[in-house]
């Protein structure tokens, strides 16, 4: 018998008689070896792969082309919303004398990298009898950027802060812009508080709502009820003001447009809380200008850019550039932390008289202390608080 060959074959069940040929399959033959077992898997690897059709590749080009759609459509956008803000922050850097610009430090290098100091001044042009030829800064803010620390800083200064003006003598600070514009107010503070005041805004709180109602309102958290005073009557006939009680704010997060906005930041009487004064208005300044600085820098505001860029910031006048503005909004955004800190005093005579914090809350300011609120029973004293 040949040695190729075998007398049985081999099955599951037994040996059966015959001869088996021991060669494997044939050439060019597709399926198994005879006698080898079946297997799913050699037959799937044995197939060959379906080409690729038509109407895969289309997709793929639709998806291609809709992402690149996407792609330009924002870059063009981007580039939109840029040069309608520039146009309107340009027109707001003409609005500044010479003389506001040689009164600033110049900026030391980007804000993105360096701290920097910015006076906020919030001009009053009340229509209030006895008030119409007054232009006080009816608001005086320094707002501290620092990047290293991703930390704002808020100082409130009280308006009725008794000061050495520079060449008028003492005085209360807010009399310094009208003595001699934004260039002598930011000379002022600078002397008050020997921050070099590297920028400045101003808005004139007559068109403070402008800017409000064009950003679609803001949300503020009103920690007390308030019951104010009576001014700016919304009515039109004195009976109806007569028995009007005053602007009502409930406890709670509203959202407020310009209006209401602007009437929360000027109430200085709170008929519920006697004690509250305008050191609490100064805090509630400050909460107004946090909500405008995140409504600023929000995504439905950016989106909206192209349409509200140019006059986005037609109430206001600034030196800062279109650029600065930008980092600025994205140190707003990274800030872990904000304080918001008053620089005050005791109440004398009419003035508030500053007092020992001062000094200790300049230096919570520029980091060099850890923040500490006011001292308990006094409801104009120096001192900063931590807001997340």
């Amino acid at each position: 018998m040949p040695e190729e060959e075998k007398p049985y074959r081999v099955y599951r069940g037994g040996r059966v008689k015959g001869k088996v040929p021991l060669s494997s399959r044939t050439p060019g033959s597709q399926g198994p070896p005879d006698g080898a077992l079946y297997s799913p898997r050699r037959e799937e690897k044995a197939r060959p792969q379906r080409a690729q059709t038509w109407r895969d590749r289309n997709w793929g080009r639709i998806v291609l082309l809709t992402l690149l759609a996407l792609l330009v459509f924002g870059v063009a956008w981007g580039v939109a919303s840029y040069l309608a803000f520039r146009s309107g922050v340009r027109a707001s850097n003409a609005r500044v004398s010479r003389k506001t610009e040689a009164a600033l430090t110049k900026q030391g290098g980007l804000l993105l990298s360096h701290p920097t100091n910015i006076l906020l001044l919030g001009t009053d042009h009340s229509k209030n009898g006895g008030r119409q030829g007054l232009r006080h800064s009816d608001s005086i803010v320094v707002l501290r950027s620092d990047p290293k620390h991703h930390r704002l800083v808020y100082l409130s200064i009280l308006r009725d802060l008794r000061v050495d003006i520079p060449g008028y003598g003492l005085n209360k600070i807010n009399a310094a812009y009208q003595f001699g514009g934004p260039a002598l107010a930011a000379k002022t503070v600078r002397s008050v508080t020997g921050l070099k005041i590297n920028h400045i805004v101003l808005v004139d709180f007559a068109n403070f709502r402008d800017l409000i109602d064009k950003l679609g309102g803001v949300d503020v958290n009103v920690p007390a009820p308030i019951l104010s005073n009576k001014f700016d009557c919304p009515f039109g006939t004195p009976l109806q003001c007569s028995r009007w009680k005053g602007w009502h704010f409930a406890k709670g997060t509203q959202h407020m447009n310009g209006r209401r906005a602007l009437v929360y930041s000027r109430i200085r009487e709170n008929q519920l809380n006697p004690s509250e004064s305008d050191a609490t208005r100064a805090a509630r300044q400050q909460q107004v200008l946090q909500a405008i600085g995140g409504k600023l820098t929000g995504i439905g505001t950016l989106a909206r850019l192209p349409f509200i860029g140019g006059t986005l910031l037609k109430p206001a006048t600034t030196d800062l550039t279109a650029g600065q503005l930008l980092q600025l909004g994205w140190i707003k955004f990274r800030a872990g932390r904000t304080l918001r800190c008053r620089l005050g005093g005791t109440s004398y005579g009419g003035y508030i008289v500053p007092d020992e914090e001062k000094f200790v809350t300049l230096r919570m300011v520029v980091g060099a202390s850890a923040p500490q609120p006011p001292q308990p029973g006094s409801p104009y004293g120096s001192g900063c608080l931590i807001r997340r």
